[in-house]
């Protein structure tokens, strides 16, 4: 059975490590020192060259790197009219080194005032050789605007229930893919680090003290997504890829998907799930036994949060394991480490050189798992 538009055996979450000239000039312009277009004619050149890079290891899934971003949701969601950045949270949860992510507040109706990441994806496509890779887009979930916030950073002027916060924030994600599928693009993966979150005992706590009952949030959650990603035409490819944290190799929450399984696995109207799996803290993998026969899951049992190479017989032996939990068995995996390599600008505590040496091995081991050609 072919693998959906855009996912391979060998596959990745998107981010890659950022240049540190790239870093540099990034500080520039935020003082004011370079202009933003002079910021982004660098960022061109450092994605043409991680374009080539990405296909020299053997990945067909091809992305920018996020070398556009400071963090992998707030500059695509701040493009949004009626959301602002204000301060950063207060959740411990999610403190490493006193760095905290950026606060963002519904001030006013959400809008869409114009395509986000079409420019970006005309770039990528620009570049790639089309017969043989594909260019995937990522962008966070819609579910990332209500779980780190409360009632009171959503204007209640705006939105006195929350009903129609949710249907403008689905339209306005229904709004992005569609202007995405008529520039061509045919995968686009969210990223959701908030179902993940509702399998940590701490962080569901936290999150039931903001927004009730988790179980009724999972799936109003998964109503949410759905709603967004309802007009897709059937060409495009959705993925999700669930993160527990991913900030200068560290994580902010663990526990099994079990708590969401059925949610994710049966009510998700997603074609692909990318999920976190890489040590003991993601539980095992008999949530998988939720799968439907017609959907894929990408298994991220690489890290790429250590520098070390992963051990080659491990992951295959995990493959084969987490192929017993799945209907089609190793039919509906993919192989990939459990998240990018910066999710953030400073990325995790590894070389570029180390980050391409495990994706090089990633796509060797998907090769003796898989065979030759990693689309089927």
């Amino acid at each position: 059975m072919p693998l959906p538009t855009g996912v391979y055996r060998s596959d990745q979450v998107g981010s890659l490590l950022r240049p540190r000239e790239l870093l540099a000039a990034r500080e520039q312009a935020e003082e004011g020192k370079i202009t933003a277009a002079q910021l982004r004619e660098l960022e061109n050149n450092y994605i043409a060259d991680v374009v080539q890079k990405q296909q020299a290891v053997g990945l067909r899934a091809v992305t920018d790197g996020e070398f556009r971003r400071r963090w992998f949701h707030v500059d695509f969601l701040k493009h949004l009219s009626g959301i602002e950045q204000r301060g950063a949270m207060q959740s411990t949860n999610i403190s490493v080194g006193g760095t905290m992510p950026p606060r963002l507040v519904v001030v006013d109706k959400i809008g869409h005032p114009a395509p986000i990441q079409v420019d970006d994806f005309n770039f990528l496509e620009s570049h790639i050789d089309k017969s043989k890779v594909t260019t995937k887009v990522c962008i966070p979930s819609p579910t990332m605007i209500h779980f780190r916030n409360s009632r009171d950073t959503i204007d209640e002027k705006a939105y006195p229930t929350l009903e129609p916060f949710f249907e403008d924030l689905a339209r306005v994600f229904q709004e992005e893919l569609d202007a995405l599928y008529k520039a061509g693009c045919r995968f686009v993966q969210l990223d959701d680090t908030n179902l993940a979150y509702l399998c940590d005992p701490k962080m569901r706590a936290e999150a039931e003290e903001r927004h009730g009952d988790a179980n009724v949030l999972s799936r109003q959650y998964a109503a949410l997504i759905n709603a967004a990603i309802s007009k897709r035409p059937k060409d495009m490819t959705i993925g999700i890829h669930l993160c527990r944290g991913n900030h200068r190799s560290q994580w902010f929450a663990q526990g099994g998907y079990e708590p969401v399984a059925e949610v994710l696995f049966k009510e998700l109207d997603v074609d692909v799930y990318f999920l976190e799996y890489d040590d003991a803290r993601s539980g095992d993998f008999s949530p998988l036994r939720h799968l439907p026969p017609q959907k894929i899951v990408v298994l991220g049992v690489m890290s790429s949060k250590t520098a070390a190479l992963d051990d080659h017989a491990q992951i295959v032996s995990r493959l084969r394991e987490a192929a017993t939990f799945c209907p089609r068995g190793l039919d509906q995996l993919c192989l990939s480490h459990q998240c990018g390599f910066s999710s953030t600008s400073e990325g995790n505590d590894l070389t570029e050189e180390e980050q391409w040496s495990k994706l090089r091995l990633q796509a060797a081991i998907a090769k003796e798992v898989w065979g030759d050609d990693l689309s089927v």
